[in-house]
């Protein structure tokens, strides 16, 4: 198993030397060269709102697994399934840089330790708030669960919408995309599947 710090410098990048450069100054060319007028009221100050929404959006680069983890593992026994299902994220698509967005479901099966459960919503962040294909997120979700924790197995399910299908190319505004990850006993045992699924599947009343 690998230790945390190796999981860390495998899945979190650091951004380039020069990415704090300003950001602005490129999207008011970017404004001039579509034709638009950048200094006129209603753009004036679009430049540093681009930049600012584009810096939070990309903030995942910025963040550390492991601090996040923070040493909230604890030594339980409990050897059932644990599930996080529901999970919003919004991300940006690598190659037109356009929104999508949906739901992750989440689940793991203990061996000896169990995550605190608002640790698994931000992890999904760490890697949403990054320029992503939903593919690489969900496996990306699943194998720092799985390096972070060392369960017996993990389970991922990713449902979005993308924008660039809906507002260009084919232009399908009600299409949606489903991809999984399936580690250890998820991947080799179809008990553990069906019922992540039918857990997935399950609606609760009450909340």
């Amino acid at each position: 198993m690998k230790s945390n710090k190796a999981v860390v410098q495998l899945l979190s990048p650091k951004p380039e030397e020069g990415a704090a450069l300003e950001i602005a100054p490129l999207v008011h060319e970017i404004l001039s060269r579509l034709g638009e007028d950048p200094r006129r009221e209603g753009l004036s100050r679009t430049p540093r709102r681009v930049e600012q929404a584009l810096r939070f959006l990309t903030s995942g680069y910025r963040m550390d697994v492991a601090k996040i983890v923070n040493g909230a593992l604890y030594d339980v026994k409990y050897d059932e399934m644990v599930v996080v299902k529901d999970i919003e994220f919004f991300s940006m698509c690598e190659h037109h840089m356009l929104p999508f967005y949906g739901k992750m479901h989440v689940a793991y099966l203990p061996k000896n330790k169990v995550i605190g459960l608002s640790k698994i919503p931000r992890i999904v962040d760490v890697f949403a708030r990054r320029l992503q294909i939903q593919e690489r997120l969900t496996q990306q979700v699943a194998r720092t669960i799985q390096e972070a924790v060392d369960p017996v197995g993990v389970g991922v399910i990713c449902e979005a919408r993308h924008f660039c299908i809906m507002m260009r190319g084919v232009e399908k505004q009600h299409s949606g995309a489903m991809t999984s990850a399936m580690l250890g006993a998820f991947r080799t045992r179809k008990d553990t599947r069906d019922e992540f699924l039918a857990l997935v599947n399950h609606k609760t009343t009450g909340f």
